[in-house]
């Protein structure tokens, strides 16, 4: 797993699911869509990569297509440095 990854997942435990076993909390877990995530839960989770990894995230790219999964965040990143690059 890259580091962006776990800084994500230990972002979202610490915030989100204190006591949670990072074991039980995969790529491929859902976030938004099995309500681990509410809309503020999303703005909070979307400055934390703004600020952690040095993007901007515009206001149509905060969607469920984008902020669902950890493995979904951590491809947005990607393709948010590609493009800068």
């Amino acid at each position: 797993m890259s580091d962006q990854t776990e800084k994500i997942r230990a972002f979202i435990l610490a915030e989100f699911l204190p006591g949670e076993s990072p074991a039980n909390l995969r790529d491929d877990t859902p976030l938004r869509t099995s309500g681990i995530l509410d809309s503020l839960a999303t703005l909070r989770v979307v400055s934390f990569v703004e600020e952690q990894f040095g993007i901007e995230v515009e206001a149509h790219e905060a969607g469920v297509e984008n902020f669902d999964r950890i493995a979904d965040i951590s491809a947005f990143i990607d393709r948010k440095r590609a493009a800068k690059s």
